[in-house]
């Protein structure tokens, strides 16, 4: 079995002193680069978002090709992270929060697969757009690590354009729409992923308060501070959920193009 990961730089590094297997996949959206390796009975496939070196801004990531990449690997799962800032008082910096639903303000992204080139029209279901059974996975194992206080089950995850950060009249409608937390790289990513048959979960690491939420601004020295301080829980969640996942051939993930 193989797992996708998609993350930040750094999330490989879980894995003290692995070997990575680099390779460059080529998709006919246009290439990803991925680090491969095996732990256990399973592949687990590391996908950095914003590339090794994170030099690409959030509305210039290839959604498309990273996706299809993971889909040509043969991923069946893919568990995301995402850094957020927070609209909801009880999701606190330094915490984390696995989605369940999204709001998309993004509005230049190639954000389908199906774009209708083979002569075909088709939708795809995304009643509930975050896979379930991966999602209760990794509480579970925040909850099998002693880390279940520090995790939200549930979230609703606002998908902005980037890379500026919202203003604070953003962020107060937002949270009148019923917005947990906020962040630029979630969507289409999700969608995608369903599009492509395969099952998509995301932890968000809780970096700081949106815009507005206090009176000091956004500072990127205290976003990088929470990363740090949170980094070593979240490689525990994530090691946990890769070794007790089993991979369900029939979840509802798979199937949901109309």
């Amino acid at each position: 079995m193989r797992i996708g990961i998609i993350g930040g730089s750094g999330v490989e590094d879980m894995y003290d002193d692995a070997q990575f297997q680099a390779e460059r996949i080529e998709t006919r959206f246009g290439k990803a680069d991925v680090y491969i390796l095996t732990v256990g009975d399973s592949e687990v496939v590391f996908l950095p978002r914003h590339n090794k070196s994170h030099n690409l801004p959030p509305h210039n990531i290839n959604y498309c090709a990273n996706i299809m990449a993971l889909k040509q690997l043969k991923c069946t799962n893919i568990i995301a992270t995402n850094a957020v800032g927070s609209l909801n008082t009880a999701m606190q910096p330094g915490q984390f929060v696995v989605l369940d639903q999204f709001l998309d303000f993004t509005h230049q992204r190639p954000l389908t697969f199906f774009d209708g080139e083979d002569g075909q029209v088709r939708h795809v279901d995304v009643t509930y757009p975050y896979c379930s059974a991966l999602s209760d996975l990794l509480v579970d194992s925040a909850e099998a690590e002693g880390l279940r206080a520090k995790v939200h089950p549930e979230g609703t995850y606002v998908c902005c354009e980037g890379p500026r950060f919202e203003t604070a009249a953003e962020i107060r409608m937002f949270t009148g729409l019923g917005g947990d937390v906020v962040g630029m790289t979630g969507v289409p990513e999700v969608v995608l992923a369903r599009e492509a048959g395969l099952c998509y979960a995301s932890i968000c690491i809780v970096t700081n308060w949106a815009a507005g939420m206090e009176s000091s601004l956004i500072a990127h020295t205290a976003f990088m501070k929470i990363m740090e301080e949170v980094s070593a829980d979240l490689h525990t969640i994530l090691r946990r959920a890769l070794s007790d996942l089993t991979d369900d051939p029939n979840c509802p993930c798979r199937d949901a193009i109309i």
